[in-house]
């Protein structure tokens, strides 16, 4: 049976700004990545998410980003490889301890907006972001863009590495997503995001802007928390792909194994 990971970015409200889905999604997904305090989310959110996490046996993930609360993560900042890694040291250790104070063990590690982007094309912090998963526990997975240079850099160092589509946005010919200042950026339809997702998962392949047949791997499918219709993608993507006989599970899960501590 082809097996397939549904992951979404969530716990990004902050304070008294509520943003997502967070528990409708859940009931969806198979893994959360969950912001960290730099780009979205605090304590209090984080520990609420992960709660949920537990409550509906979801695998939980840090989703470090850049400091950029303004900006949500998704603006490049100039940091070096050295800061990239302290900063993602640094969130996936926070997650750690909100999630061992529930009873739960961390799945994997996911950077988030331009963080992720910067690092599916710059080998240095791409290997800044992979070092600093292995330094704090070698067991966790790396989430990075399908074929992207944060994948190779995971998997050069014995990482676990899940290489990951999405389901709402467009590709470039060489594999990239489109910039989200694009207007073809993002795709608006669950059914066209769900059909592009089955070949994806069935075929290996996605239709670029130009229409060119590229070659992708598909270990995990995003569907962003923060979209509007984020609910109604995750409850199409999960209705099909059970339709298609394709099992939803994370990349950690063993069998009759669940990620909660014993």
């Amino acid at each position: 049976m082809i097996s397939v990971d549904l992951n979404s970015d969530l716990g990004e409200s902050f304070g008294h700004f509520k943003i997502g889905n967070d528990e409708e999604l859940l009931r969806c997904i198979s893994s959360a990545n969950i912001a960290c305090g730099f780009h979205a989310g605090d304590h209090n959110v984080m520990m609420r998410t992960v709660e949920l996490a537990k409550k509906f046996d979801v695998a939980i993930g840090a989703h470090p980003g850049l400091n950029d609360l303004a900006g949500f993560g998704r603006r490049e900042l100039k940091v070096s490889p050295e800061e990239v890694y302290n900063m993602v040291v640094y969130q996936i250790g926070a997650l750690q301890a909100v999630a061992a104070s529930k009873g739960m063990k961390l799945n994997h590690v996911k950077p988030h907006g331009a963080l992720y982007n910067m690092a599916a094309k710059d080998e240095a912090l791409a290997e800044a972001i992979a070092q600093a998963v292995k330094d704090v526990d070698e067991s966790l997975i790396l989430y990075g863009l399908s074929g992207g240079v944060l994948c190779r850099a995971g998997e050069k160092i014995g990482l676990t590495v899940a290489h990951e589509v999405f389901a709402d946005r467009t590709y470039q010919p060489d594999g990239t997503l489109t910039s989200r200042s694009e207007k073809n950026a993002i795709i608006h339809d669950p059914e066209e995001a769900v059909e592009r997702v089955l070949r994806m998962v069935k075929e290996g392949k996605v239709a670029a802007i130009n229409g060119q047949d590229i070659p992708i791997q598909a270990d995990t499918i995003c569907i962003h928390g923060d979209g509007p219709k984020a609910l109604a993608f995750a409850e199409a993507l999960k209705s099909r792909l059970e339709e298609e006989n394709i099992r939803i599970v994370n990349p950690g899960a063993k069998k009759d194994e669940r990620n909660i501590v014993s």
